[in-house]
């Protein structure tokens, strides 16, 4: 809901789940600089290698995720709740979750291939 300020509110039980490739989940809000968004994946899930321009924050509220990154995909970094990973833009990069795993992605901007839903690496 929009309030006369400009202020936006938004419950996340209004908002659209997204069922992503194996068993990944996501909703996601956004303004016109940046987005949030709500990921749970189940312990094996992969996000497959991707780059993009937006600046990414990746805090893990519960779980474990390994991150690689680089062109050959050999820096390695695992992220564990209540820890904070930031991806710059174009940084080629992926995610494996050790465990169930429940996080938020901050991008600015927004990320308009999961608005328009043409995210296809996450869809596969």
């Amino acid at each position: 809901m929009t309030l006369a300020s400009g202020a936006k509110h938004t419950r996340w039980k209004d908002v659209r789940l997204d069922k992503m490739r194996m068993s990944i989940t996501r909703k996601f809000v956004h303004s016109d600089k940046t987005m949030l968004a709500q990921i749970n994946l189940a312990k094996g899930d992969i996000v497959p290698p991707h780059r993009h321009d937006n600046e990414q924050f990746t805090y893990v509220i519960t779980g474990a995720l390994k991150f690689l990154f680089g062109e050959n995909q050999d820096e390695e970094v695992i992220v564990r709740a209540e820890e904070v990973v930031v991806i710059p833009s174009g940084l080629l990069h992926s995610a494996f979750a050790l465990e169930d795993t429940f996080e938020l992605d901050i991008f600015s901007p927004p990320r308009a291939d999961w608005i328009d839903g043409s995210d296809a690496y996450l869809r596969g």
